[in-house]
């Protein structure tokens, strides 16, 4: 496969990096580093995504997306369940699926009950808090699979985006017989635009999301059954999307 190699950051240097060029990328052994959890016990997640019910909102009619979803707020080292509520984004972040209520299976119970959901979900809401002192966070989890069954899946049907949050991380779960898939980060105001493939699971994307927009090309099958598995994390202070 070729493939732009992602430009890591090391785990010293993410925050200056983040609040220099507005993204950073780690390798998996850093994410973990920051979460505080091991890769065993993130591994231990990676089945969860063989069980993502079909996405029914796609308005390009595909049947390419699963995905599960769940809300919650941190406040300092503390993270609480959000009581169930759908998907929310304006138009002006989401120009195909924006103003709709999106209501989505919850993620398991087994998942979010996990020893590792926490560190990584308050690891990184930390790190955020260190480029922008704004918690506390109401974070937005999302479990997505992208297959092949229509002959190409679409990671980003809606574009080059920003998501309406104060931050984002994109972590790779795992990729299966395919090719594509490749990263897209781009200034929001200036020349300045960087491509990579995520291929080592549990590597990450960090995004300022006022500074940066992002997106991943389709991918294609290179064997039967072909797919990208990522968990989406958003940061957003004050409320989350529609609430405020």
């Amino acid at each position: 496969m070729n493939a732009y190699s992602p430009p890591y950051s090391s785990a010293a240097a993410l925050v200056p990096d983040l609040r220099a060029n507005g993204y950073a990328v780690l390798a998996a052994r850093d994410v973990a580093a920051v979460c505080g959890v091991s890769i065993d016990a993130l591994d231990a997640l990676r089945g969860s995504w063989d069980a993502l019910p079909e996405d029914g909102y796609l308005k390009d009619g595909g049947r390419y997306r699963r995905r599960r979803h769940a809300c919650f707020v941190q406040n300092g080292d503390t993270l609480e369940a959000a009581p169930r509520r759908a998907h929310w984004q304006s138009e002006d972040y989401n120009a195909l699926h924006g103003g709709m209520h999106r209501w989505f299976e919850p993620i398991d119970a087994a998942v979010t009950g996990s020893a590792a959901w926490p560190r990584v979900l308050t690891g990184f809401g930390a790190l955020f808090a260190q480029v922008h002192a704004r918690m506390p966070w109401h974070i937005e989890a999302h479990q997505f699979r992208i297959d092949t069954t229509d002959g190409i899946g679409r990671p980003t049907p809606e574009g080059a985006h920003r998501d309406g949050v104060d931050f984002v991380a994109v972590l790779l779960v795992g990729r299966h017989g395919i090719k594509g898939g490749e990263t897209r980060v781009f200034e929001m105001d200036g020349p300045r635009g960087q491509r990579f493939t995520l291929t080592e699971p549990w590597s990450a994307l960090l995004l300022d999301d006022a500074r940066v927009i992002h997106e991943s090309t389709p991918i294609q099958p290179e064997e039967t059954a072909g797919h990208r598995d990522t968990l989406v994390l958003t940061y957003r202070s004050g409320a989350f999307q529609g609430e405020d």
